[in-house]
């Protein structure tokens, strides 16, 4: 069976025609996969702790108006996880990708809309950590000078980069599926 790129790598449009077949027959492939791989490890790296605590979400999903949380906490779980692994080997890939993909939008929806705030230490630590204390070094206290907002701005801005990225990484996977090197395409002879 003939691989169908997914995106044209027409010769006539390539300033060296002549690498027109490397792109399609290993570039591509091989950038691809290698991407599946990425979105899919890091889906199962982060639904480890979840699938192994599958209730640890009940709180999460209900803030989110998903319920009963006893419920969609160890979907959410199952999702991250197992989904995670299908989508690495390539399985049921759109499916699995669009689940993903959507799930993964109401996180990049939850990161923009709840903030962490502007203050990780309060007034009165603040106060105590000016008094002296050995737990940190002047450093510490001068990175923290503002009660910690620039950090949490920080780790806000991670959070919400984070969450755009894998999700537009799953609905690309939705869109045009596993790739050449999937098991949708080993098993079945075809996108899924």
């Amino acid at each position: 069976m003939a691989y169908t790129p997914v995106f044209g790598n027409e010769p006539k449009k390539l300033i060296i025609p002549a690498l027109a077949p490397f792109y399609e027959r290993v570039a591509e492939p091989m950038a691809w996969s290698i991407f599946r791989l990425a979105v899919g490890g890091m889906l199962a790296y982060e639904g480890l702790p979840k699938i192994m605590a599958p209730l640890g979400q009940v709180g999460f999903v209900e803030a989110l108006g998903f319920y009963p949380g006893w419920l969609w906490s160890p979907v959410l779980a199952a999702m991250q996880f197992f989904g995670g692994i299908l989508l690495a080997v390539g399985l049921l890939t759109r499916p699995v990708a669009l689940a993903n993909a959507i799930m993964l939008a109401v996180t990049l929806w939850y990161h923009h809309a709840h903030p962490y705030g502007d203050a990780l230490i309060t007034q009165a630590g603040m106060d105590a950590l000016k008094a002296g204390s050995e737990i940190f070094t002047p450093n510490g206290l001068v990175k923290l000078a503002d009660g910690g907002g620039k950090f949490l701005h920080q780790v806000q801005e991670k959070a919400v980069q984070n969450s755009l990225f894998w999700t537009g990484g799953a609905f690309l996977f939705a869109a045009f599926g596993g790739g050449h090197f999937s098991l949708d395409r080993l098993l079945m002879r075809r996108q899924f």
